[in-house]
């Protein structure tokens, strides 16, 4: 659907029309409820996981148990989840139509027809209003940065998407904003530039390997439903794939023990074991079991890819703390 036609939709859908006779309140009380759960799930609060980046200058600059922190944190943490909600909105208007060719996205509210179209626009202009001027409130440098990730997303979801390359780099991108926005709300003092370049290669691994299976989900149709993937090919992403794993695990291992801000008897390299077999894991789960589809549904989903997340989180907490 072309944005001319949402437009119209959304006009229609403002004007007063008067309420069907035949309609009792509990039908339409139904219909609400119907309708504000496909928005729910247009939202996507399962992939509000992705906004625990934020919190990542809380946890390495030592003040996940100071107070004020924490809350400026948490609730910059609610600002980006919504703020990632307005971009799956945007973004599933502007795929529906190749969303119903797709064997799982078909079954999405916009792309199924559970949800109108000019209900998920104004959710997503409702919430924009709401957002950028309690990112303000919050921290001047917040709002900039939320306003720069949603731009970059809109960018991305009708331009960038389609450049190759780009288009995973504008994933990762979005990370990094997100850790941005969390060192924003912290008075930052022992925080390392390492982590910037940890979070960008982490982020390049995940979205490449999405694009891999899409690609090999979608097989000789990718071209209809994404036509980025035209672009890419399994051996170009395989090699994509490699380069970028090395690179994470040497940016980490760096970072371990060259911070100025870690402890001085390099403990934080303990937690290096865990950083590997993290990227082995989910590699194979992309490369042998088919997943990669949905990362962050994986990761809650898969109990060893799970249990290394947190034995992680565990082991950096014990060591800076």
């Amino acid at each position: 659907m072309d944005l001319g036609q949402i437009a119209r939709e959304v006009g229609d859908g403002l004007s007063v029309s008067p309420v069907s006779k035949d309609r009792s309140p509990p039908v339409q009380v139904m219909s609400m409820l119907r309708t504000l759960y496909a928005l729910l799930k247009t939202m996507r609060p399962k992939q509000w996981t992705k906004n625990a980046f934020v919190f990542t200058a809380l946890i390495f600059d030592r003040k996940l148990f100071q107070p004020e922190p924490f809350l400026r944190t948490l609730f910059a943490f609610v600002l980006f989840a919504l703020a990632s909600s307005v971009v799956y909105l945007v973004n599933d208007l502007a795929d529906m139509e190749s969303d119903r060719k797709h064997p799982k996205k078909r079954f999405r509210p916009l792309a199924s027809g559970e949800l109108s179209p000019r209900v998920a626009v104004i959710a997503a202009v409702l919430l924009t209003l709401v957002i950028i001027p309690a990112a303000f409130w919050l921290d001047k440098e917040l709002g900039f940065i939320i306003i720069g990730y949603l731009l970059l997303q809109l960018a991305y979801s009708f331009v960038l998407k389609h450049i190759v390359i780009i288009d995973v780099m504008t994933v990762a991108a979005g990370f990094v904003l997100r850790v941005a926005a969390g060192v924003a709300v912290v008075d930052v003092a022992r925080f390392s530039p390492w982590l910037y370049v940890c979070t960008t290669l982490l982020a390049l691994f995940i979205a490449i390997n999405k694009r891999r299976h899409e690609l090999i989900l979608l097989a000789q149709d990718a071209d209809n439903h994404r036509k980025i993937l035209n672009e890419y090919n399994i051996q170009f992403l395989d090699e994509m794939n490699s380069m970028v794993t090395s690179s994470t695990v040497i940016a980490y291992s760096l970072y371990t023990f060259s911070a100025p801000n870690l402890p001085q008897n390099h403990a934080m390299m303990l937690t290096i074991p865990f950083v590997i077999y993290g990227l082995f894991r989910y590699l194979y789960l992309v490369h042998v079991k088919g997943e990669g589809g949905a990362p962050d549904e994986l990761v809650l989903r898969d109990v060893p890819l799970f249990l290394t997340l947190v034995l992680w989180a565990l082991t950096v907490i014990l060591v800076l703390y």
